[in-house]
This record gives C-alpha cells, structure tokens and sequence, in this order.
C-alpha cells in the first residue's frame, strides 16, 4: 500500500491522540497538586492559542474567519476544553490519573448512543453487545467501596462523565460545523475561547492564582509539555482527524488511553489500581472493541477509500 502525505498525517495523527493524549492525565495530575485546575488549564490553553496565532502570522496563514466559524469555534471551546477538558482537571484533585482515564474510555458509548438518539443512527447488534459489556465494565469500574469512601470521589466520577457527554456532542458537532479550513488556525481559536472562559470560571469561583515565580521545576515542565504537545499537537491533530473520518473511529484513542495513562501514574505517581479496576478496565475495553471492532478491523484499508 502507498504511503502518501495524507495518509502518514493521519497515521501521525491517530499516534498523537492515541499516545500523547493518554500522558496529558499524569501531567494535569501533576498541576494540580500546586496549582488551582481551572486557573491551571486556563493558562494552558489560552499560552497555546497566543503560541499557534504567533506561529500561524510567522507562516503567513489567514487568520480571518467568517462570523459563523467564530461562532462555531466558540462553542466548540467551550463544550471540548471548557468543560470537556476543565472538569476533568478539577475531577484530578480527588480521582487517580488512571482511573480518570478508564472512565473517560466509555466515551465511544456515549457517541455511540448519542448517534442513535440525535441523528437516528441504527445500532448494530455486535454494538449493542458492546454497550452492555461496557456497561458492566463502567459498573465495576465505579462501584469499589474503597473508592466511593474516599473524599470527593463521587463528585469526581460525575464531573467526569459530563465531561464525556460534553466531548462526545461535540465531536459529532465539529464534525459537520463550519469551521475555519486550516486546522491549526481552527485549534487555535478553540483554545482562545476555551482558555479565557476557563479563567472567567476560575474567577467566579475564586481559585487561587498563584504566581509564576513560585511553580517549581515539575509545575514548569509539565504545563510545557501540556502547552506544547497536549494541546498545540494533539488537539490539532485530533481537529484534523474530525474531519478526515468518523467521530467513532476518532474515538477509539480511549482504547490506549487508559493504558498509558494507568502506567505512567503508577511509575510516577505510585498510584494504585485493585483487582476489581484491572477486571473492570479489561471488561469496559472489550465492550469499546464491540462497539468498534468492525470498523477497527477494516480501519487502515478503508483509508486508502477515504483519501
């Protein structure tokens, strides 16, 4: 099979989701054991969109958009960062990097049933097999004692599911909006408006700010590696992949996600994970492989189709 530009970009792009989003868990964890979360992501996204403007002027790439894509962008800020990425970083302070992480991997049934519910997409049986076995595996996931014990725990886990029901619309919203034609551009307004209404929640809800003068080197670097490669590569690649296929293929970045996210948190945050969270996460990542299986199978051969 010929390996064109487009195709190498996609590939590029499924390793970016797939690996870098999943280290993305670890670093916020890190931030906010120092910082305030909305004021913390705030400040990530809104460093990236100056970072992707001054790059876009440097390479002479349009910065004007019509009215609708501002519009269109704004709203797609809001329900991916706002609240899709914001709440997950405040849901850190009380939930591990990994468990967060495997709740998020039910996603795919989420756009999967809403599909069914806003676009009257039929349901295949293999995947609605795969919503039931998910459906376990969420159960075992959320209903360890030891878990549900500790502070603020439930809070978390709910935080993080309107998360998922806020990324999961808005993956199908993006993916038929009117937005700007350059990715980078695109990627760019989404964290403008998605930052600054970010720090207008911090405000309201009075978080601390503390100054850059007082981060320590561990604070620096992982809002570096947020700024640079969570949100300027990886959501940039994640906006250009939204438009190349479908939102349920985009989806199955939460197959590795998880993975990473649960190693990486116990390599360095000596995090833990019970019997019951290994069944759960084997159990929920089966049911996310039903749901996809036959699209996953056929993924690289239909994308010389697709090109």
């Amino acid at each position: 099979m010929k390996l064109t530009k487009e195709r190498l970009y996609i590939l590029l792009a499924f390793f970016s989701i797939y690996v870098i989003w999943g280290s993305t868990y670890l670093l916020n964890k890190i931030l906010v054991s120092q910082l305030a979360p909305l004021y913390a992501a705030s400040i990530r996204f809104i460093t990236a969109s100056i970072l992707i403007f001054t790059i876009a002027k440097f390479l002479k790439i349009p910065l004007k958009i019509t009215k609708r894509q501002l519009r269109n962008t704004a709203i797609a800020g809001f329900l991916f960062l706002t609240i899709g990425n914001g709440l997950v970083v405040w849901a850190l302070k009380s939930v591990d990097s990994g468990f967060a992480a495997l709740e998020i991997s039910a996603q795919p049934l989420v756009v999967l049933i809403l599909l069914r519910i806003l676009e009257g997409k039929k349901i295949q049986p293999m995947s609605i097999l795969g919503v039931v076995i998910g459906c376990i595996g969420i159960y075992l996931l959320v209903s360890q004692r030891e878990m549900i014990g500790q502070e603020g725990m439930v809070t978390g886990m709910i935080m993080i599911f309107i998360c998922m029901l806020s990324w999961a619309y808005c993956s199908l919203f993006v993916s038929k909006a009117d937005l700007p034609s350059n990715f980078f551009v695109n990627t760019g307004y989404q964290m403008l408006f998605g930052g600054a209404m970010l720090l207008i929640g911090s405000l309201i809800a009075g978080e601390e700010r503390l100054p850059f003068s007082s981060w320590n080197t561990e604070i620096i670097n992982s809002m570096g590696m947020l700024i640079i490669f969570g949100s300027i590569v990886a959501f940039t690649a994640f906006n250009y992949l939204l438009s190349k296929v479908s939102p349920e293929k985009v989806a199955t970045s939460t197959y590795v996600n998880p993975i990473v996210a649960l190693i990486l948190g116990w390599y360095f945050l000596d995090e833990t994970f019970s019997a019951q969270s290994i069944i759960a996460a084997a159990v929920l990542l089966t049911g996310v492989y039903f749901i996809n299986t036959k699209k996953t199978i056929t993924l690289f051969k239909r994308f010389k189709k697709e090109i």
